[in-house]
């Protein structure tokens, strides 16, 4: 959506620094949000969690790690999904007249869970456009959740890859169905990008979806 929340192409936010032997969690708390988000009965809808995190106000999206915007994310959906009150989560206690439910993963599940394969893809028509064919990044200002990003808008590409079809975030975070579309490999030069100042010999490929595509 457009908004901070869509940081790529962005200047002034500093050098991308990759941490040497990165642990998988800096601290304790972390791996128990992500158990949480994995736990929760709002998992399933991966683009309507990231819709979520979209709707944090900008000053909090820029100043919160990566799992405090997780931690929030679980918290509205669960609010959202009338699974807890504001009350229960304050206090962090259970409601004791709540009705006790069976929850949707058990211990002995989790492996499991975490590497049966799953994919997105589904079917549809034929694809409108082929590999080689040059196309353009549609200038689309979307309200809601979107995987346009807004530096590609309105820039022209290269298709190099086919996917197949895919569930379209656009619809599937708002709640509105799959509704699949073919999704393509795009790339685009550095130059169309950011213009004469950018090196000749550097490029973006991006996976977009078709509806944000049309022909240069």
């Amino acid at each position: 959506m457009n908004g901070v929340h869509d940081m790529g192409g962005m200047h002034g936010m500093g050098p991308v620094a990759p941490e040497v032997n990165e642990p998988v969690f800096h601290h304790p708390w972390e791996g128990r949000v992500h158990a949480l988000n994995l736990a929760s009965p709002t998992r399933g809808n991966i683009d309507a969690g990231r819709h979520r995190i979209e709707m944090l106000p900008p000053a909090d999206y820029l100043r919160m790690s990566y799992y405090e915007k997780w931690l929030t994310r679980v918290e509205q959906l669960l609010l959202d999904g009338g699974f807890v009150t504001a009350q229960e989560l304050a206090s962090g206690q259970a409601d004791p007249a709540a009705p006790t439910s069976t929850p949707i993963r058990p211990a002995n599940t989790v492996e499991a869970a975490l590497t049966a394969p799953y994919s997105y893809i589904r079917e549809a028509g034929a694809p409108t456009f082929a590999v080689g064919d040059v196309v353009r990044a549609r200038n689309l200002n979307p309200i809601g959740h979107t995987r346009l990003p807004r530096y590609v808008r309105g820039r022209a590409g290269l298709i190099e890859r086919l996917h197949g079809a895919h569930v379209w975030p656009d619809a599937h975070a708002h709640g509105l169905g799959e509704q699949p579309r073919h999704l393509y490999g795009v790339t685009f030069s550095a130059r169309e990008l950011w213009g004469p100042d950018a090196s000749p010999r550097d490029s973006v490929s991006l996976d977009l979806w078709e509806p944000y595509l049309e022909r240069a």
